[in-house]
């Protein structure tokens, strides 16, 4: 018996220790939401300061004015506008669009008919660099199994594979055109690159000096540095000759007699806007960026961007629209994480004033014995009717 309650004693002290462990645990809540909660404002104040602007413009072709008809800019529909300035100014003009025909050469020679939409906005404060140009998309599932792995990373460092070894690889369902020849570069990926050129930002009606006349001056964005290093050691330049590779069918408007020696294929290891593109994005909403300045501000005042649109969005339901934005420490403007944090931290403050008063109420106290149920049941002996060692019925 003694034995018994040695063992009981020790079984006691056990659950008074994890009470205690209890007890600290209860009193980490409230810390761990006093970290929380500021470092979550923190981060949607960092988010805040990222200063932006989103235009969606994937009707334009269609619902824009058309300056071939002689009319001009109108205003856009508000609810395909949003932007984020710390001194926003509601007396600003409203985004405002048009848009025209015009014959663009491309690819050495070859003119295209292309529709240009033209659309004003007004930046009410100066951008400091780096001034970052996004496309963004909507409703384009890149992480569909099937598209992420129709591709040839062989055939992306450069390696001149064979049709073959192309038609028995993973770029499923574009390998080969019809009369055998691999296309470069294969896959859906490739295919389906976004092909909208944007032009570079125009202030519109800077004036010089004490001049009274105004003129227009250019904001330069660039291609260069879009991509990540990593990404570039991916691609080189291809060893295929121009006769034994297909240029894929999406690519055909711009190469309409092919790849030849006057208009080769693209040299994947500068394509940085290709690179960008064959990373592909984890959720069916996501941007993509087109160009950057690391170095100038963006003054403020009323630009123009002009954008060659060529890559159709409303025949699958999406959206396209661009976006110019900056940065901050903790990167672009994304308020998730912040809200994310602040939550959490709320949620364990408000859990830990509910312990507290909970126990200033109706304590409990820690490691009290008569809550033990073990107490309670049958002893081996009293449920099987046999005698405990060593001790004799009465």
């Amino acid at each position: 018996m003694s034995q018994t309650q040695a063992t009981h004693t020790d079984s006691i002290e056990q659950d008074s220790n994890s009470g205690e462990k209890d007890k600290k645990a209860k009193t980490r809540k409230p810390a761990i939401g006093i970290i929380f909660a500021p470092i979550g404002g923190l981060l949607l104040w960092a988010s805040s300061q990222v200063q932006e602007i989103v235009i969606d413009y994937s009707t334009c072709a269609k619902d824009a004015p058309s300056e071939d008809a002689g009319e001009g800019f109108v205003v856009m529909d508000p609810k395909k506008v949003t932007s984020s300035f710390t001194r926003a100014n509601e007396t600003i003009q409203p985004p405002m669009w048009k848009k025209s025909t015009s014959n663009v050469t491309v690819n050495r020679g070859v003119e295209l008919n292309t529709t240009i939409c033209s659309i004003t906005f007004n930046i009410p404060e100066d951008l400091k660099p780096p001034v970052l140009f996004y496309y963004r998309l909507t409703n384009f599932y890149q992480n569909h199994r099937r598209y992420v792995k129709s591709l040839d990373s062989d055939q992306l460092k450069g390696t001149a594979k064979s049709a073959g070894a192309i038609g028995s690889g993973s770029c499923d369902p574009l390998r080969l055109d019809k009369s055998g020849k691999p296309y470069y570069p294969c896959g859906l990926i490739a295919n389906s690159l976004f092909n909208d050129t944007f032009h570079e930002p125009i202030l519109l009606n800077l004036k010089s000096g004490d001049a009274p006349d105004r003129s227009n001056k250019t904001y330069p964005m660039y291609e260069k540095g879009i991509a990540w290093p990593s990404d570039k050691a991916l691609y080189g330049p291809t060893k295929y000759k121009v006769g034994e590779i297909a240029v894929p069918p999406n690519w055909q408007e711009r190469w309409p007699n092919g790849y030849t020696d006057e208009n080769p294929p693209p040299n994947l290891a500068e394509d940085e806007k290709f690179q960008v593109w064959m990373r592909t994005a984890g959720l069916p909403a996501f941007s993509k960026l087109a160009l950057r300045n690391d170095n100038l501000t963006m003054e403020r005042g009323n630009y123009q961007v002009d954008i060659e649109l060529n890559f159709p969005v409303t025949v699958y339901g999406g959206t396209k629209s661009l976006v110019i934005t900056t940065t901050t420490v903790m990167g672009g403007k994304n308020p998730f994480l912040g809200i994310a944090y602040v939550v959490v931290g709320g949620i364990c403050v408000v859990l830990g004033a509910l312990f507290t008063v909970t126990h200033l109420i109706k304590p409990r106290k820690l490691g009290d014995h008569t809550y033990l149920t073990w107490g309670d049941q049958p002893t081996t002996g009293m449920s099987t009717g046999r005698d405990i060692r060593g001790v004799s019925n009465a």
